[in-house]
């Protein structure tokens, strides 16, 4: 009886575990086959994107997203979970790519975050976006998104980051963006936005950086803005806004506040001098009056960047700017201040850049202290002041002695004279005794920055180090204003470091050029600045390093590599450079001075347009300037060499130049052109005869009976001569512009991937049916 017992039970036991099993076999198949589905989905959506792509410059998505390599995990730009396998994180920015976006992204649901940044996608994004619930980050800076921003971005209720920056989106900002309870940065800048900030802004609690420069916006600041506790960046500039509110300075925690370039009327909010956490105050080229406060530096303690320029305030400068310990630039230029300058300001010991220009200030300029480095240039158009002849103003006359006090003094001349004399000599001796000792000391003196918070600080001693004190083995090239050095800073980061020729005549306000111009301009294609040191016998600028040298370098290299397709996108490349330096910026920027070896490659063969120590400012309204400055022979348009009118339209005729040189091989200068026989017309005659094939780089080409694409290379060399060709047109006002330049060329680039691409198919063999 127990026996039967113990065997019933035993069986019972046995056929509840197996039936356990059935259970937990069947459930990990299905689990199993429902990860293979979604990892499906995901592969299908990615390659639903690598079809909607029409150009993929760096060949990346073309080799690497592929079926037969089936693991989707491992494609460049892709993040998987490790725990369920599904995609979270797409980021292909800084590929090239051009194309849209499909709707099939949306099928991406694990998709934490999204990066197409500086890339070439445009139309408009699909609404199966919204689907994506779990995103937290979105980047689609710089592309060619256009229409309005869509509203559904307010159901992405985990975002915390939505990223828009230099697209074309226009319209008004949707209402359902303030639905983002939890977005931190919101950055719209440089887009076509119009309309107002609404009220609902302060609902986005928890928002940190709202960057909304560089639109049509207009009216009143949002005056909610202020209730936003987190907030810490406010980037308002370059819009239409008429007026600052009270409270946007209400709360301590504000870092950075740039509202430079609009309409702003009035005097300044006291409130906002009351921002103690402020570390930048830009609110130049607006309308603004009145006089500054004395106290303001005891309100802003932490001040670094007071940019008060192209405004009209009046009154004294205020003599307790003593008390900002931290500034570091001071930009009060194009204003109606009046008085002298203060001598307190020599006790400003971090101040690097000061900038009184056009101020109708009176008196002496103050010597010693952060006035031993300022130049000229930070005071010119102030024809009442004086002082050293190195600042471009007339030297200083004491006058200051009554006519009844001269006739005593001048009987005591006889005795003080001597002891004047007396008094120099050993003061000289002195100087010269501390000079003599101090440069026997190794001391790292920390560079001299202007006031970019991204920039780290170098000082002349690493640098020293890191180009093993500017050894020849170091030196990348030498140009006309010093020397360029390869390093490694101290934490490895491959650099270039110009170095400047201060005995060069101009080579000090070369220096002041670029960094300005650098400091104030961001592209992908141009140099990106490291740093600026600056001592007072020492100019250098600390740049990205760019391995792949300059496009000067490749063309004379014997390189059969370097083909049409290289050589057009590096071309598409500069001109994108340019019409963000013609167009995209809020005063134009012209270079002056494009050729191959200022075209420099990183390791993708990107081209960064580099070199602007003769670039120029044109001012607002203007369309050309006019400069005394040489730019390079061969290169410089006829107008700028014969009467040094500088304009947008000037580099676009050296960019046409560059390009017949970068398909021809063929310097401008070659001995070959005389008399009127140059380039221009060398290639010109070309396409008259139907003979491109004789001017371009015989590695362009081979045999025509050798190569079947012979007829789409001659079709596209041809296309871009007579872009080149129209690039340089005379007289200068017949030029085509940059963004024509910008949109032939990309036309010219598909038009002939379309063409390779169907000889290819049509030469495919056939696979016969079985």
């Amino acid at each position: 009886m127990a026996r039967t017992f113990f065997l019933s039970s035993t069986t019972l036991l046995l056929l509840l575990l197996f039936q356990y099993c059935s259970v937990y076999i069947a459930i990990l198949t299905v689990s199993s086959v429902a990860a293979q589905t979604n990892i499906s989905t995901d592969q299908s959506a990615l390659l639903a994107l690598k079809s909607h792509i029409t150009i993929d410059a760096q060949n990346i998505l073309t080799t690497n997203w592929s079926t037969s390599n089936s693991d989707i995990c491992n494609w460049v730009g892709v993040t998987c979970s490790v725990h369920h396998l599904r995609v979270t994180a797409l980021n292909l920015s800084y590929m090239g790519l051009t194309g849209t976006i499909p709707p099939h992204l949306g099928n991406l649901s694990f998709l934490v975050a999204l990066e197409f940044r500086n890339n070439s996608f445009g139309g408009t994004l699909p609404t199966e976006l919204s689907h994506l619930r779990r995103l937290k980050f979105i980047s689609f800076g710089f592309n060619e998104f256009k229409g309005t921003i869509p509203s559904w971005f307010g159901s992405l209720s985990k975002l915390q980051t939505l990223d828009l920056y230099g697209n074309q989106f226009s319209g008004s900002i949707p209402n359902a963006i303030f639905n983002l309870s939890a977005l931190q940065v919101l950055n719209l800048r440089n887009n076509e936005l119009s309309g107002t900030i609404p009220r609902e802004v302060e609902k986005l609690t928890m928002l940190q950086e709202i960057l909304l420069g560089y639109n049509n916006f207009e009216g009143s600041i949002a005056r909610e803005i202020g209730n936003l506790t987190m907030l810490k960046r406010i980037f308002l500039d370059f819009n239409m806004f008429e007026e600052i509110p009270n409270l946007i300075g209400s709360k301590d925690q504000v870092e950075r506040l740039f509202v430079q370039g609009n309409a702003l009327k009035g005097h300044i909010p006291v409130v906002v001098f009351n921002m103690s956490s402020l570390t930048i105050l830009a609110l130049a080229q607006n309308n603004l009056s009145g006089s500054l406060p004395d106290n303001i530096c005891q309100h802003l303690p932490s001040i670094q960047l007071l940019n008060l320029a192209d405004n009209q305030f009046d009154g004294p400068l205020p003599h307790k700017l003593w008390q900002c310990t931290e500034l570091l630039n001071l930009v009060l230029a194009f204003n109606n201040f009046n008085g002298s300058i203060p001598r307190t300001i020599g006790n400003l010991t971090q101040l690097t850049e000061l900038y009184i220009s056009n101020t109708t200030l009176t008196g002496e300029i103050p010597e010693g202290g952060p006035f031993t480095n300022f130049s000229a240039l930070s005071f010119v158009s102030n024809k009442a002041l004086c002082g050293a002849a190195r600042l471009h103003v007339p030297p200083c006359k004491n006058n200051t002695l009554q006519p009844s006090s001269r006739k005593a003094t001048s009987s005591n001349l006889k005795y003080i004279i001597p002891a004047i004399i007396i008094a120099t000599v050993f003061l000289a001796f002195v100087a010269i005794f501390i000079l003599h000792r101090k440069r026997k000391v190794e001391v790292a003196t920390e560079a001299t920055l202007l006031p970019q918070s991204l920039w780290r600080r170098v000082s002349h001693l690493e640098l020293l180090r890191a180009t093993n004190g500017f050894n020849n083995s170091n030196l990348l090239g030498s140009g006309g204003f010093g020397s360029v050095y390869k390093g490694t800073l101290s934490d490895g980061i491959d650099v270039a470091v110009k170095i400047f020729d201060l005995q060069l005549e101009g080579a000090f306000k070369s220096f002041e050029r670029e960094c300005e111009m650098l400091s104030n301009i961001r592209h992908r294609n141009l140099i990106k600045i490291i740093s600026c040191c600056s001592q007072l016998d020492f100019k250098g600028l600390v740049l990205n390093y760019m391995p792949n040298g300059s496009l000067e370098k490749w063309l004379y290299s014997q390189n059969s590599s370097f083909d049409i397709l290289k050589r057009l996108n590096i071309m598409v490349d500069v001109a994108l450079a340019l019409e963000y330096l013609h167009h995209g910026y809020s005063v134009p920027i012209v270079h002056c001075d494009l050729k191959p070896s200022n075209i420099l490659l990183d390791d993708d063969m990107v081209a960064h347009v580099a070199d602007f120590g003769i670039a120029k400012l044109l001012g607002l309204g203007d369309s050309m300037t006019r400069t005394m400055t040489l730019a390079t022979v061969g290169y410089m348009a006829p107008e700028y060499g014969m009467d040094g009118i500088v304009s947008t339209q000037g580099d676009v005729y050296s960019f046409g130049i560059v390009v017949m040189e970068t398909f021809t091989k063929m310097k401008p200068t070659n001995e070959m052109f005389v008399e009127e026989m140059n380039l221009k017309q060398w290639v010109a005659n070309s396409l008259l005869s139907e003979a491109i094939a004789e001017v371009v780089d015989a590695n362009l080409l081979v045999a025509k009976e050798e190569d079947h694409d012979y007829v789409t290379k001659i079709d596209c060399l041809s296309s871009i001569m007579r872009l080149a060709l129209a690039c340089c047109a005379e007289p200068l006002d017949e030029r085509i512009n940059m963004q024509e330049v910008v949109a032939t060329l990309k036309k010219t680039k598909i038009k002939f991937l379309k063409d390779v691409g169907r000889r290819v198919l049509l030469n495919r063999p056939r696979v016969q049916a079985l």
